[in-house]
């Protein structure tokens, strides 16, 4: 059982990410954040239980559908709000946007808007860690889609071989788009695809974010000690469609509204009440607290000054060697 203190952060985590993923949907509705959008509103446990297993300085990898796992692990809201504005004040100086949203010095390197191209950055990340005896590790987020793409199999071949302290994480939501995982994967479970690479797995409910915290903690342990990678399938269930634009009329109505009914936020928050960690009148607290904070995120976003064109250039060409 884990202590009171991780049920607070695990239930603190879940509800920063939907409170501040819901305000970005409001403004997205304005039209104050350029292109589409990717929202992470329903997969919330998973980024929550993943990032409070981890340290400060370990890394993650994320994906198109990274606000989420980049808030979670401790990215500054105001800076990841404005970058999403495209904002001059934004953690990539607004040249990231919502899909290639970063924050290097919490440990994010970084989202990517091509499906599973970040599973091969996850091993050169986890790679430097191991040549440099850091004892870090890296948690690599990718989705159903992208485990029918050829680099997931040789990443995970890669990180196997090499014994790297890489978890790779799948956020199993059951639609590739909108393309259903039964139609694209001749298993039951994507976990069970790390067979082939002698990689240990197991699949958790990825709306329960003690349950993805306690599978991705054995995880951890397994990398530091230098026992190779681990992958962790966490099913879970996006609240909206692929994107902004997207209805998702393909979800069938039984199953939409069995997993909208399985809220990520309420059942953490019944965990933690239930085991006396909290009680109603603190987590009214932490979501005052929090709002509070999403708010002036979304206030200092939409204030700060767009990126000058005489920036264009700037950070994108290494210096000439002396």
């Amino acid at each position: 059982m884990v202590d009171k203190k991780t049920l607070v952060d695990l239930y603190t985590r879940t509800l920063k990410v939907r409170l501040f993923e819901s305000k970005v949907w409001d403004i997205f509705g304005q039209n104050l954040i350029p292109g589409t959008l990717h929202l992470y509103l329903g997969q919330e446990a998973v980024a929550a239980g993943v990032t409070a297993a981890l340290k400060k300085t370990d890394w993650i990898q994320s994906t198109h559908r990274g606000h989420g796992h980049v808030v979670a692990k401790g990215a500054d809201m105001k800076r990841a709000m404005a970058e999403l504005l495209g904002k001059s004040t934004g953690s990539c100086k607004g040249k990231g946007g919502s899909m290639h949203i970063t924050q290097f010095d919490v440990g994010v390197l970084g989202a990517t808007g091509v499906v599973a191209s970040g599973l091969p950055i996850a091993v050169g990340a986890a790679l430097s860690c191991k040549m440099r005896g850091t004892k870090d590790v890296v948690a690599c987020f990718f989705g159903d889609g992208a485990s029918n793409n050829g680099t997931f199999g040789e990443s995970l071949n890669m990180s196997s071989i090499w014994k790297l302290p890489v978890i790779w994480v799948v956020e199993n939501n059951f639609y590739a788009m909108g393309t259903p995982i039964k139609w694209t994967c001749p298993s039951e479970s994507i976990a069970q695809r790390a067979e082939g690479y002698c990689i240990p797995s197991k699949v958790v409910d990825g709306n329960n974010a003690l349950e993805v915290y306690e599978a991705i903690v054995e995880a951890v342990e397994r990398a530091r000690k230098g026992d190779g990678p681990s992958l962790v399938e966490c099913r879970t269930y996006r609240m909206k469609g692929h994107s902004r634009f997207d209805p998702a009329k393909y979800r069938p109505k039984e199953e939409t509204e069995y997993w909208l009914s399985r809220d990520p936020v309420e059942i953490i928050k019944k965990i933690a009440i239930e085991q006396g960690a909290l009680t109603e009148k603190e987590a009214e607290k932490i979501e005052k607290k929090l709002q509070k904070e999403v708010d002036a995120a979304a206030e200092f976003a939409i204030k700060s000054e767009y990126p000058k064109p005489e920036e264009a250039l700037e950070d994108v060409f290494a210096e000439e060697a002396a």
